[in-house]
């Protein structure tokens, strides 16, 4: 009797649990929560999205061909954009080129323009702002650390319509575009031709006919020279020859003078 007591209380037990509800993990509790609903709808909705662009691209080559190259050259002007220190170096770099060549052969325009920004940077009055795709080089009234009071109220400082005047160089590419511009043939001195006549201040480029033709005699002048000595020799004997011939003659005159 005692067993069979047992017995029925373990197939009751067994049956409770099995009737009881079965407690939920607590993955499945943060999946059906708010926040588990909200990412769930926000995933289906990107995952709408992205097939609707992948179907419109499909339909519309063109279209998407355009969309994509402008977001591409989108990229690549924000990831080649130049910072303050490349327009540090590129100033540093050009300074020193100028200083390579002597006074007298130097462009002023590229002089004039490198040694005010270095002069600007020397006091601490260059500012670098970028702007997503490009960055700007400006220069401002006074260096930031300067303590005087009209560096410090906002009052008297510059307005910002008066920016663009201020600009001094743009940054797009990977290239400051101004301060190359302003480094074209640095190593001539314009000042130095401005007395010739204006014929001979410009210089046009040469033709195909004249390119061909240094090329040529370029080439020509690394040629061993080729001296035929039989020629020569030829030549000296015929010059001998006709100077005894003329001895001879002169000769034979004078007895008939006699």
């Amino acid at each position: 009797m005692a067993s069979l007591r047992v017995a029925t209380r373990m197939f009751c037990a067994a049956a409770e649990a099995a009737a009881a509800p079965v407690s939920k993990t607590r993955w499945e509790r943060l999946k059906n929560s708010k926040a588990g609903v909200w990412c769930r709808g926000l995933v289906s909705d990107y995952k709408e999205a992205c097939r609707e662009m992948v179907v419109g691209a499909w339909e519309r080559p063109v279209k998407a061909s355009v969309y994509m190259t402008f977001l591409g050259g989108a990229w690549a002007c924000f990831y080649t954009k130049p910072d303050q220190s490349s327009f540090e170096g590129a100033l540093l770099e050009r300074s020193n080129q100028l200083a390579l060549l002597s006074p007298w052969i130097r462009s002023a325009n590229s002089d004039g323009h490198v040694q005010s920004l270095v002069k600007l940077r020397n006091e601490g009055r260059l500012r670098h702002a970028s702007l997503g795709l490009l960055s700007l080089v400006y220069h401002s009234s006074y260096d930031p650390d300067a303590t005087l009071y009209e560096a410090q109220c906002s009052n008297l400082s510059e307005p910002w319509w008066e920016f663009p005047r201020r600009v001094l160089d743009v940054g797009f590419v990977g290239r400051w575009w101004i301060l190359d511009s302003k480094m074209q043939d640095y190593d001539v001195n314009t000042e130095e031709f401005k007395h010739l006549p204006a014929h001979m201040q410009v210089t046009s480029p040469p033709t195909v006919q004249e390119v061909e033709r240094n090329e040529r005699l370029h080439k020509e002048s690394w040629l061993p020279l080729m001296v035929e000595v039989e020629e020569e020799e030829e030549k000296e004997t015929k010059v001998v020859d006709r100077m005894e011939e003329r001895i001879s003659e002169e000769s034979q005159m004078k007895p008939l003078k006699d």
